[in-house]
């Protein structure tokens, strides 16, 4: 009687144990699968117009970066960024340090792009290094207050691996250690072999290789700063060599991502090493998030560069849904004519002059537009994929 109740409760477990699995590997295939399906529908729109190509270019590269940056403490606002990255103009309150690491994030990616086009070449820890050199553009030292009053500093190295220890409080209150100084540039060299070996084997779907290699490269943290950044330029030079369209971590999205990587922090353990040789299984929250990541710009991608309807626009990832046709009606107006009056703006539109200005004060202080401070000219931030001659 007790042989068979435990051989019931083993069986059991084993029924659990495959029934669990099962479950698991079926939704990994059904997330794929509306991958390749929304892939397909991408890849179904091309080859892009000029305008179109232009619309897609212009709008990753202001949310890229503008993101990427500000998950990390940059100031700069949406419009300072786009103002500086497309036209060169410094605007509004910011500091010079924003300003000169906005431009520097453009310069890493346009570099982390011309690669992708040079072709198939192996990925190596000097493309990694030299990213991060153009990010970081020079050594500089870093001043901190002790406790007791006391200044310490130390000295950030750009384009080399550290030299002293680093870690992070997590939001939980806990530290969390990376991988030491010494072992960096071995965990470093088996992550780069690693990846250039599963890219040739095919083991991994493309998503898969992209969310492993990030997670595994920010256990190790190799730099003294801007591994968030070198991560996420890194994830889009693995998605743009294999022909899938670059993606955005948004910056109000930034505890979802911080979330889905400490839950596979608490699968993997603490040890560093363990964490830089991470299986897929075990990152399975993060491998979740990212693939969401990965619909979600797809999905944006079709949406942006499919849409007929000139009403419709666009602004960091999400549709604009305005509660006034003439807000719309006013965006096109501004883009053409940046130089236009309050009194002929309220003729075109059709509204009284102080109803225009409630709506251009409702979407400047969303970030739709901004009003230059040497001309008076209106610049529109929010897009469509319908734009001007270029």
């Amino acid at each position: 009687m007790v042989y068979n109740n435990i051989a019931n409760f083993v069986a059991e477990k084993v029924v659990s144990y495959h029934f669990k699995r099962w479950y698991l590997i079926t939704k990994r295939c059904m997330a794929q699968e509306r991958l390749n399906e929304l892939y397909e529908q991408w890849m179904a729109l091309q080859p892009l117009t000029e305008a179109q190509q232009y619309s897609l270019s212009k709008r990753f590269t202001i949310e890229y970066n503008y993101n990427s940056n500000h998950i990390e403490g940059n100031t700069l606002t949406y419009g300072q960024t786009e103002l500086l990255l497309m036209f060169g103009v410094v605007s509004g309150q910011g500091h010079l340090h924003d300003f000169t690491e906005m431009k520097a994030s453009q310069v890493g990616l346009e570099m982390m792009s011309q690669a992708v086009k040079e072709g198939n070449l192996p990925m190596t820890q000097h493309f990694i290094r030299t990213l991060h050199q153009t990010l970081l553009r020079e050594d500089y030292t870093v001043y901190r207050n002790l406790p007791g009053g006391q200044q310490t500093s130390y000295v950030i190295h750009a384009g080399q691996y550290k030299t002293r220890p680093n870690s992070v409080i997590t939001r939980y209150g806990d530290r969390f250690e990376y991988a030491s100084p010494e072992e960096t540039p071995a965990l470093m060299t088996d992550l780069v072999n690693w990846y250039n070996e599963v890219e040739l084997s095919g083991k991994y779907s493309v998503v898969e290789l992209a969310a492993l290699f990030h997670y595994r490269y920010i256990r190790i943290h190799p730099f003294e700063d801007g591994n968030g950044r070198i991560a996420r330029l890194m994830v889009n030079y693995i998605m743009a060599r294999h022909g899938w369209p670059m993606i955005v971590v948004r910056s109000r999205k930034k505890q979802e991502y911080l979330e889905a990587l400490h839950k596979a922090d608490l699968v993997v353990g603490p040890v560093p090493s363990d964490g830089a040789h991470a299986s897929l299984t075990k990152i399975k929250h993060f491998v979740k998030y990212f693939t969401k990541l990965v619909e979600d710009e797809l999905i944006y991608n079709i949406a942006f560069v499919d849409n007929k309807d000139e009403n419709v626009w666009w602004y960091d990832g999400e549709k604009i849904v305005f509660r006034s046709p003439n807000a719309s009606k006013i965006l096109s107006i501004l883009r053409t004519n940046p130089f236009i009056t309050y009194a002929k703006l309220s003729e075109e539109v059709g509204i009284n002059v102080s109803a225009i200005q409630k709506l251009l004060d409702g979407m400047t202080e969303k970030g739709y537009i901004q009003r230059r401070e040497t001309d008076n000219s209106w610049h529109v931030m929010a897009s469509s994929v319908i734009t001007p001659s270029v």
